[in-house]
């Protein structure tokens, strides 16, 4: 399904999103896969427990079989016998700077993944398509480490207190003011994590008698954030304009539950860019929404702050909005930034507020200076107060690399997800079998990929995840495709029945449709 917008009146710009419907054959083959696994699954739980097979799982222990069970052995099921056969996949460690290419160590297991020994040796010269290096501020030289380095020297690596004590450092205020320039609000906070910056302070603004209503989609930090507040939660459907409304409507129609009265506050939970989908949230239409309804927005901009806008201020940028529009805007600086922590921005009685009763704010540790002044250096550079325009080359590079990658990932006749601006790219894969395929023939061809199945994705919607960034050349790039559309052969991944046509007189943001045979 294509959803493409030329709205005058709320979008400044094309708004293209594609999430082409999966082939019955494809979903029929891996509804079917899933089912032999778990058949087999089945039998060699059997098996372990009848001493057949080596029990490789964590079990209770034989003295305490008596107790109320502390580890529930089926919820296990999946891992053991699905995500055990292709874990090799995941947690691979690297032992280089995280830029366009890594270095990884060598890893071997003989116990089908239950254990890996290490080899000693280093595979060198990975290309990286797996980060979030989206700007490519992670390196080990240039003006950001020296920065950092001369931070370290000064201050030291920790702070040892928390902001309300003895962490307080010129730093963290210096950080907070160029992050409100930044940002374009009256006033910022940062934190040392960014999955904290929103379980942590969503419950500082939302509790009982308020409502939260959430994209299905959205991460599991927000998730936790919002359960952990005691508010009633609403899901809407993915990006959907008219599951919002309706959401809206019943709320303010019907109030709380038994009492009918009007909730305390109504919070919508968005996400700038969606990190398994690639797509970009419909932010006109939601802040006319909440506009329309008096509710407030919390915009977490973690993978749209320096990705997507003219001068990387993210997705309020990308559409010609105003950040008082906005309410709450939370975002990250592990990924553009090549650092570490989380912000949050708005207006300064906003901020005032959360310094006093934020549990991040409270009781966390204050960030590590070096990590403060990556931030700073990598903020000032992009917005060119560092007396170059490197920053806004970056910008302009990531997203040259993102259209040119996703175009031609269509035009090989792969099923992409998301909207052409997003450097977030879901190739999908479908079967079990190809999640851990896919990984080891990639790695086997020096091409690093993060594959994601379930419970991260719907179980029939497994896919390959490339992050694209600013780092990577056009070489590199081409080298990537060259071997995706290979290992794409190979596995029989090239699914789409709506293959681009490549056309070299074609423009460069233009797209061309052809029908293929089923």
């Amino acid at each position: 399904i294509n959803h493409i917008v030329h709205n005058g009146g709320l979008y400044k710009r094309p708004f293209n999103e594609a999430f082409e419907e999966t082939p019955m054959l494809v979903a029929v083959l891996t509804y079917v896969g899933y089912g032999v696994l778990t058949l087999f699954g089945y039998l060699r739980d059997f098996m372990r427990q009848w001493k057949i097979e080596k029990c490789q799982n964590a079990t209770e222990r034989e003295e305490q079989k008596d107790f109320v069970p502390l580890y529930q052995d089926f919820e296990n099921f999946y891992n053991r016998n699905l995500y055990m056969r292709i874990r090799d996949s995941w947690n691979r460690p690297i032992c280089s700077v995280p830029g366009a290419k890594v270095d990884m160590m060598e890893r071997v297991s003989h116990d089908y993944n239950w254990t890996f020994t290490y080899t000693g040796r280093v595979i060198k010269g990975i290309i990286n398509m797996g980060s979030y290096n989206y700007l490519g501020f992670a390196q080990k030289a240039g003006t950001c480490q020296e920065a950092a380095s001369k931070v370290l020297s000064q201050y030291g690596a920790g702070v040892c207190s928390t902001r309300q004590e003895m962490g307080n450092l010129d730093k963290h205020e210096e950080l907070e003011k160029l992050v409100a320039r930044f940002l374009g609000v009256e006033s910022a906070m940062a934190y040392g994590m960014g999955f904290a910056t929103n379980s942590m302070n969503i419950p500082a603004l939302v509790g009982k008698g308020c409502l939260i209503l959430s994209d299905e989609l959205n991460h599991a930090s927000l998730v936790l954030g919002a359960r952990l507040s005691g508010a009633t939660i609403r899901i809407f459907k993915h990006n959907n304009m008219q599951s919002l409304e309706k959401l809206l409507k019943d709320a303010i129609v019907h109030g709380q539950p038994r009492t009918r009265r009007p909730w305390k506050k109504i919070l919508i939970l968005v996400e700038g860019i969606y990190s398994m989908e690639g797509s970009i949230v419909r932010l006109p239409e939601v802040i006319a929404l909440k506009k329309k309804y008096k509710s407030y927005l919390y915009l977490d901009e973690a993978h749209s702050i320096g990705a997507l806008g003219p001068s990387g201020r993210g997705v309020v940028e990308y559409f010609g909005l105003s950040p008082e529009d906005v309410d709450v805007m939370m975002g990250t600086f592990t990924k553009s930034f090549g650092a570490a922590g989380g912000y949050i921005g708005g207006k300064k009685e906003l901020i005032d507020y959360l310094r006093t009763y934020s549990h991040s704010a409270v009781y966390a540790t204050s960030m590590s200076p070096p990590v403060v002044e990556q931030i700073i250096t990598s903020v000032k550079c992009i917005m060119g107060e560092d007396g170059t325009t490197v920053g806004e080359a970056r910008v302009q590079q990531l997203a040259e690399n993102t259209r040119y990658f996703r175009r031609r990932l269509k035009e090989m006749g792969f099923i992409i997800y998301g909207n052409e601006d997003s450097p977030v790219v879901p190739l999908m894969l479908y079967m079990p079998a190809k999640i851990g395929a896919f990984g080891r023939e990639m790695l086997k061809r020096n091409i690093g990929v993060v594959v994601v199945g379930f419970p991260a994705t719907p179980i029939i919607e497994s896919r390959a995840r490339f992050c694209l960034s600013a780092a990577h050349t056009k070489e590199m790039l081409d080298t990537a495709l060259k071997e995706i559309d290979e290992v794409g052969d190979l596995l029989q991944l090239k699914y789409s029945r709506h293959r681009l046509v490549p056309l070299l007189d074609r423009p460069f943001d233009e797209t061309t449709y052809e029908e293929t045979e089923d």
